[in-house]
Formats: structure tokens, C-alpha cells, sequence
């Protein structure tokens, strides 16, 4: 079994200060990174205890556990049960469940061997489909199963990733659950979500009631990071790192031109590695940039990079990046100003400080928004 990949303790330092902070003082934390922006490896990042020891010291992270959570391995329901709110909710604390057993395995290594056996019990009970009453009783087994670590002191972070589909499929009462477990162990539960978008806009796109979904949305309204492309120290170190898997290795200048065209997004760095030859000495002047990014701008890899940054955006984010494109004017309403600030925090826009223009980052993408710019 290989072991979890490790980054540099540097790797996304400002990121990471960030939500140790807010972990340190048992805070909840919205992360917001569109596509390509190398959200997984994030996340590997902030699960690593070393990295957890470095930022916290080691009497706190040694206290600290994290539970990644996967909306992904949510157990599939019947389709008769999709209207069931209550066994839509019991999928959740199932996963919710089971990813805290598998976090403290073997469990009388924490618990002892008298609450590791009432812990299982706990978990069977949950799971079993025996008695129908036990789904509607789900959130009862889960926490009692959180508080034999509750007891022992231990703080727990449940970092969800790809949290707009757990708002998809969840009935509200579960996140109402959440808070309240949270508010029931405040000094030890804490939530990390890591979206598309701000969980606000995400609620009014799904069509959750704002009233309904802000108990829990508020955890995070003073705690929500936008997460941008890697700077360039981390950009370098991840084309050395393909380097060093593949064997191929670029010219300094030229490494230096992708992560430039690139913007140091994750998923464009890696497609354009693979495709740019390691024998060709690119100058680093502005007419071969030019050319260099039309050249891998028309590439299959880099246009479903760019694809995947396109379709992580709002409908009223899309409007805007066009406008800008064409460099024509756009309708300014409350919707246009709120896409405009999160494009800006998203990095996505910049403002030229000599033209005081809007720009489309980075490079790549903004060839791929003027060539799609009609129908995108």
C-alpha cells in the first residue's frame, strides 16, 4: 500500500496558516477554489498530521484528528427512498459515521477495549436495516458515537470536500443537526467545506430557503477563504515533481513561461507539462509568450482545463468574463456586482493598474473565454 503524498511544509502556506488558525481556535472554515485549482492536494495538505505538528505544535495536533468526508461514498439509496427525508439524512450520518470509524481504527487503541466494544455496538445499530425506526433515530447513534471521543478530549475536524453535493442531496434538518452538534461541543467540533462557490450563493442556487439554511451557513460567515492558484514558488515545485516522475525535464526559462500562462492552476501546470517539448528553448520575450500560449491554447488537455474552470463558474460569472472579453459594457445590477467581487477574489479578474482595465487570468483562460466567447 503506498503511503499519502507529502508537500513541502511551505506547500500553500497562506492557506494553511489560515485554517490552522481557525482549527486552533475551534472554528469552522468555508474554503471556495474553482476548478483546476488543486483542491485535493489542499486537502491532503491540511490532513497531514507533520503539517498539522508544525503549524499547531505537537500537544495540539496530537489532540487533533481530521475526518475527510466524500460525498462520493455516500451509500446509494433505493429510488422509492429519494423522497424520504429521513433516509437521505441517515445516508449522511452513515458516511459521517463510518468515516470516524475508520479514522480511529482500531478503536481500543483510543477508546479501551469496554468503549471501543460500545462504540461498534453504537455503529451497528445505525447501520442496521432491520428495524426502520432505527434510520429515523440516525442522528441519535451518531452522536453518541462522537462523544466516547468527546470524552477523552479529542477535537475533530470533518472536512468536507465537494460540499455542494451533500447541499444537493441533504434534507435541511441534517444541517440544522450539524449546528447543533457543533454548538453541543463547541471546544471540540469544528467543519471545513471546500466548494465551488460561496455556500450562500450555493443555497439560493439549489433553492434551500435562506432563513432554513443559515443556522448553518452562519459557522462560516466570518471564516470563508477564497483559494487561488498555486503562487510560484509551489508552481515550480510541482513541475519539478512531474519532472522528476517522468524524466522530463524543461529549461528553466521555459518552466518559468508556463507558470506564468498558467496562473499556477494545478490542472493547467500538469497539462501543459505533458504537452510542451522538453528540448525547445523558449525566449522569454512577449512575442513568443504569445505564441507559445496560442500554441497550447488550442491543445485538447489545456481547452478541457480551461472547460473545467468555465463550468465551476455561475451563469452571471459567465455574462461578466464574456463582457470583459468582448471589452464591452455590462449591466450593473446586484447579481453583476457580486460575480464581479467573486471573480476578483477568485482571481480570476484583475485590474490592470495601467489601463485600469479588467484582465482575464490567467493567460490560458482568457484565450479560451475570447475563443468561446459567443456560445461559452
Amino acid at each position: 500500500m503506498s503511503s499519502p503524498r507529502k508537500y513541502a511544509l511551505d506547500f500553500r502556506s497562506e492557506e494553511t496558516r489560515y485554517v490552522m488558525e481557525r482549527w486552533l481556535a475551534a472554528q469552522s472554515c468555508a474554503l471556495v477554489g474553482i476548478g483546476s485549482v488543486g483542491k485535493s492536494n489542499l486537502l491532503r495538505h491540511l490532513s497531514n498530521p507533520e503539517i498539522q505538528a508544525h503549524y499547531l505544535g505537537k500537544q495540539n495536533a496530537d489532540a487533533l484528528k481530521t475526518i475527510l468526508i466524500d460525498p462520493n461514498m455516500l451509500g446509494t439509496l433505493p429510488a422509492h427512498a429519494q423522497a424520504d427525508e429521513p433516509l437521505r439524512a441517515w445516508a449522511g450520518y452513515e458516511l459521517l459515521m463510518h468515516r470516524l470509524y475508520l479514522a480511529f481504527y482500531p478503536l481500543s487503541d483510543v477508546l479501551g477495549p469496554d468503549d471501543a466494544r460500545r462504540f461498534y455496538e453504537t455503529y451497528q445499530a445505525l447501520q442496521d436495516g432491520n428495524n426502520p425506526l432505527y434510520a429515523y433515530m440516525a442522528v441519535r447513534y451518531f452522536e453518541l458515537g462522537l462523544q466516547f471521543f468527546m470524552r477523552r478530549g479529542i477535537k475533530i475536524i470533518f472536512m468536507f470536500d465537494e460540499f455542494e453535493a451533500l447541499m444537493r442531496q441533504m434534507p435541511v434538518p441534517w444541517f440544522h443537526n450539524l449546528r447543533g452538534l457543533r454548538d453541543a461541543n463547541k471546544s471540540q467540533v469544528a467543519y471545513l467545506t471546500f466548494t465551488r462557490a460561496p455556500l450562500k450563493v450555493l443555497a439560493t442556487q439549489f433553492g434551500i430557503p435562506a432563513l432554513e439554511f443559515e443556522p448553518f451557513e452562519e459557522l462560516f460567515s466570518d471564516n470563508t477563504y477564497f483559494v487561488g492558484p498555486y503562487d510560484d514558488a509551489d508552481a515550480l515545485r510541482m513541475l519539478n515533481e512531474l519532472s522528476s516522475r517522468s524524466g522530463k525535464y524543461l529549461p528553466e526559462s521555459t518552466a518559468q513561461m508556463l507558470v506564468r500562462l498558467t496562473g499556477g492552476y494545478a490542472g493547467l501546470l500538469r497539462s501543459a507539462f505533458s504537452i510542451i517539448d522538453p528540448g525547445s528553448q523558449v525566449p522569454s520575450n512577449d512575442d513568443s509568450m504569445t505564441a507559445v500560449a496560442q500554441f497550447l491554447a488550442a491543445k485538447s488537455p489545456i481547452r478541457a482545463e480551461c472547460k473545467v474552470i468555465w463550468s465551476s463558474l455561475t451563469q452571471a460569472e459567465h455574462y461578466l468574463l464574456k463582457a470583459v472579453a468582448r471589452l464591452g459594457n455590462y449591466e450593473i445590477n446586484p447579481e453583476t456586482e457580486q460575480a464581479l467581487n467573486q471573480l476578483i477574489q477568485k482571481r480570476i479578474l484583475r485590474l490592470d493598474k495601467i489601463t485600469q482595465q479588467l484582465e482575464i487570468h490567467p493567460p490560458l483562460f482568457k484565450l479560451y473565454v475570447l475563443a468561446n466567447r459567443d456560445e461559452a
